[in-house]
């Protein structure tokens, strides 16, 4: 059983650098694989026959010959297979057809305002199930990939906590699979961002960095020495509730002053209604046309660019907060790039020009290696392609541990 167990292994590593080869020096012929990966021709040969009945590597022509027959070239085919990629957050789903490099060829977005616990599994399965019936053919489906806010056991693919959304030790991996007759992965949203920052992103000379997210609520994925840090529960990176004000208003987790009620969006809209409320003029409300609901955080980065008086009083108590909880981040861990995140972040250079303006001047580890906070690189998609990345860094065994 032992040597059996062996064999499987090797065969399925060999593979696995086989393929990686392909992907990326690709086109390439199988004998310059055997002599740049060291594995045997004839295993080669073997494990590329696999990845092409797979669809994932085709032959894309002749190479030149070194005196024989001349050889015939392999490449990675990112359209031969899909996957579908669930973005969930505290306000909406979104959906995507993506293709092997976390490109998205079809997606859909879904609010589920007001709903919680099993009634929001069950609208989410629902969904998901709607979508799927867009697709052409799942039989080249790779799998479903989940990412969520929260506390997410990867491993076991459970749901063990979300305080908001008010979910707790939810088997979601196994729901999935059991509703869709496809393999699926689950992971928490901001370590999978700060996955796919590396793996997708600007950031892949990196080895240790930090992705913060501001949403409805505020997270961060830790990157150390290449490897997601999960924490001994898997809840790591609950930036949103470090406390930044210790006399504070109270937080729906139990403590209080939690930087999530000063720097999330969900706090910074609560803010805007009061002011509102209480008389305050605002061309936020003008662009919103008189609907409150309509309130956005491109519309308050709008308003904010046009040097609206009551954006730049939040931006302005955000960016304090914000810098605060970065700097322990960093006099704490040290790492080489902070990465701010977000639709709040997106098109917003005076928030990051504040932040780092007063990290430089706060931060022991900043003054000494001038880490600074960087905006995030993936683009408006980005849950998207931190969903896409958990499948893919699981299914082609990424240099990217976790």
């Amino acid at each position: 059983m032992r040597k059996t167990g062996n064999l499987k292994f090797i065969q399925e590593l060999n593979r696995s650098i086989i393929f990686d080869t392909i992907r990326e020096l690709g086109p390439i012929s199988r004998i310059e694989i055997a002599k740049k990966t060291g594995v045997s021709p004839t295993t080669v040969t073997s494990a590329v026959s696999e990845l092409i009945a797979e669809g994932l590597v085709i032959e894309v022509g002749m190479g030149q010959s070194s005196g024989g027959r001349k050889p015939i070239l392999l490449k990675f085919d990112p359209n031969g297979r899909f996957l579908i990629g669930v973005c969930i957050t505290h306000t909406y789903i979104s959906m995507a057809e993506m293709n092997l490099e976390a490109e998205v060829r079809r997606k859909r977005l879904i609010s589920f305002s007001g709903k919680t616990g099993r009634d929001l599994i069950e609208y989410i399965l629902d969904s998901i199930q709607l979508f799927m019936d867009g697709c052409h053919d799942l039989r080249n489906c790779l799998g479903i990939s989940l990412i969520v806010p929260g506390i997410v056991d990867s491993d076991q693919g459970r749901i063990v906590y979300n305080s908001k959304l008010k979910l707790q030790n939810i088997p979601f991996k196994k729901m999935v699979e059991q509703r869709f007759d496809l393999k699926a992965y689950l992971d928490n949203d901001t370590n999978s961002i700060a996955m796919a920052e590396k793996l997708f992103g600007s950031f892949k000379q990196y080895k240790n960095l930090i992705y913060i997210m501001i949403g409805d609520g505020i997270g961060a994925g830790i990157i150390i020495n290449d490897s997601i840090y999960r924490g001994h529960r898997g809840g790591a990176g609950e930036f949103g509730h470090t406390i930044t004000d210790r006399g504070g208003a109270r937080c729906e987790c139990g403590n209080s002053g939690c930087l999530e009620n000063y720097a999330s969006w969900h706090a910074i809209y609560s803010r805007i209604l009061t002011a509102i409320g209480r008389g305050n003029s605002t061309l936020m409300l003008e662009l919103a046309k008189g609907d409150l609901l309509q309130i956005t955080p491109k519309i308050f980065n709008y308003a904010l660019k046009q040097g609206d008086t009551l954006a730049l009083d939040i931006i302005e108590e955000i960016a304090i907060h914000l810098s605060i909880g970065i700097c322990n981040i960093i006099n704490l861990m040290d790492p080489e790039v902070v990465i701010l995140g977000g639709e709040l972040v997106e098109q917003n250079p005076l928030l990051l020009e504040m932040i780092n303006q007063q990290i430089s001047q706060k931060a022991m580890n900043a003054k000494k290696s001038k880490a600074m906070v960087y905006p995030a690189s993936l683009g408006e998609d980005f849950g998207l392609v931190g969903a896409a990345s958990v499948l893919l860094q699981a299914h082609f065994n990424s240099r990217l541990s976790t």
